[in-house]
């Protein structure tokens, strides 16, 4: 009675390699999440101080105590001052948009990945059914074999 090899799948390290790339889109996709999450987070800064930066200006301008000490030269500081963070807030958002659109373009690459991983991973498991049948199959024909053996002894 000889005993059948056991179920190998051929194409094993193309399913590896697939598992790994999905495993790389995975990670690759998070860690564009966390930079796009850190560069949401810059922005929100820049904004809140941006509008503390209004607030002293419009303090400055109109409404405060103090207005008819400030000087054009501080009224000039302080617009400047008010440019710079509004030119900080257009790049911050820019880098938002740009974190934004490798976070989507990481998730396309992690669905195809994931996508050529799993049609492995199905061809893999069919393929371990049909092995598994067949084996059966053997066993059922050498038991039988045995089964009418034993017959034709004892008929004998």
């Amino acid at each position: 009675m000889s005993t059948a090899p056991s179920f190998r799948f051929r194409l094993e390290r193309v399913r590896a390699l697939r598992q790994r790339t999905e495993l790389l889109a995975r990670e690759e996709l998070a860690r564009a999440i966390s930079e796009r999450t850190g560069s949401r987070d810059r922005l929100r800064q820049v904004e809140e101080h941006l509008e503390r930066a209004f607030t002293h200006q419009r303090l400055a301008t109109n409404g405060d105590a103090d207005a008819s000490t400030v000087s054009a030269a501080e009224l000039l500081a302080r617009q400047a001052f008010v440019e710079h963070v509004e030119a900080q807030r257009t790049m911050g958002m820019r880098e938002l948009e740009r974190h934004e659109a490798n976070v989507a373009d990481r998730d396309t690459q992690l669905g195809y990945a994931a996508r050529e991983h799993e049609i492995l991973e199905r061809l893999r498991d069919r393929q371990h059914t049909e092995y598994e049948r067949e084996a059966g199959r053997r066993e059922s024909e050498r038991l039988d074999e045995i089964a009418l053996e034993r017959f034709r002894r004892s008929a004998a």
